[in-house]
């Protein structure tokens, strides 16, 4: 009989649509009860991850695909898992509108300066800035144009704001107005009044936004980050912030998460923190099992799930 193990908490009717798929299998969810070693290492099928599950990817003989419930993949023991030949599909597709208003919310805040208001609130102190502008007119560029990238530029050109973007195909979208491959990240870099980094983590990515790359940014801009922590080289990032080299950072993700609570970015006057939080939803696990769902109709019809596969090869 087959495993299939819950390790993403579901709402009991979503799990019962799994069960009507598969009424012949057995399933293991770690809601209702610890799950034994023996478990782990005979599942044949995954959805969601943990510690434990890493550790006993050598030994389950039986895993054939794991179904993420995150968009990103690089915490997961990708080389193991393309030695094993095990399928890995992700939940891309179901953040773009809640990221897209996360940074919306960011920007708006530095731009009407409420990330202030709110500490001089909770102060009860009466102050006007001489930091308020408007959006519209200003220059967003957003490194790394998937559908979530997409998505942040409609909104942002709702706002009146001209959007530059890079990829590394360069393959125009409607949304963006120029578009450009990573060589020229520099020169995005150079004409935004706002910068976003919605990458992937690969090699090609780590550190990517470092001392060189920062000092490319326009004086003062804002920076941006929703895709990977690692791509983003932290102490370069505090010491641009410190400077005034750039104006403010808008941080969803981080090198290391939790955040360090004697870490310098929690004080910073210029810097609003999100805790890993951008792409949540109150629709985010219905949206999940939506995914997981389509794929364990094709993983049953041909024995391979057919949406949002990784590339084990490239690692997204």
């Amino acid at each position: 009989m087959s495993t299939l193990l819950l390790l993403f908490p579901l709402k009991p009717e979503q799990i019962e649509q799994i069960r009507r798929i598969i009424p012949d299998w057995t399933l293991v969810s770690e809601q209702s009860s610890p799950i034994t070693d023996e478990q782990y290492r005979s599942a044949e099928v995954v959805l969601g991850w943990n510690a434990a599950m890493e550790e006993a990817v050598a030994s389950a003989n039986r895993l054939k695909w794991v179904q993420t419930s995150s968009a990103g993949v690089d915490k997961l023991p990708l080389d193991a898992l393309r030695e094993r030949g095990v399928a890995l599909t992700s939940a891309s597709g179901i953040h773009p509108v809640s990221m897209a208003e996360t940074l919306f919310a960011m920007l708006l805040a530095f731009s009407r300066n409420l990330h202030h208001a709110i500490r001089q609130q909770s102060r009860k102190e009466w102050r006007v800035s001489d930091r308020y502008y408007q959006l519209s007119g200003r220059t967003i560029g957003i490194i790394g144009v998937g559908a979530i990238g997409t998505e942040m530029a409609r909104l942002a050109r709702a706002f009146g704001m001209k959007t530059l973007g890079v990829r590394k195909s360069a393959r125009p979208v409607p949304e963006i107005d120029e578009m450009f491959g990573m060589d020229r990240l520099s020169d995005v870099l150079s004409r935004s009044d706002m910068v976003v980094n919605v990458l992937p983590y690969t090699d090609e990515t780590h550190h990517l936004f470092n001392a060189k790359t920062l000092a490319a940014m326009k004086p003062k801009a804002l920076f941006f980050n929703f895709g990977r922590g690692a791509s983003v080289d932290t102490p370069a990032l505090v010491s641009a912030l410190e400077s005034g080299a750039i104006g403010g950072a808008g941080l969803d993700v981080f090198e290391t998460e939790p955040l360090p609570e004697d870490h310098p970015l929690w004080t910073m006057d210029n810097v609003i923190l999100t805790p890993h939080i951008g792409g949540w939803t109150d629709q985010y696990k219905a949206r999940v099992t939506e995914i997981f769902l389509d794929n364990l109709t094709s993983y049953l019809r041909s024995g391979k799930p057919e949406r949002n596969v990784v590339d084990l090869n490239r690692n997204y």
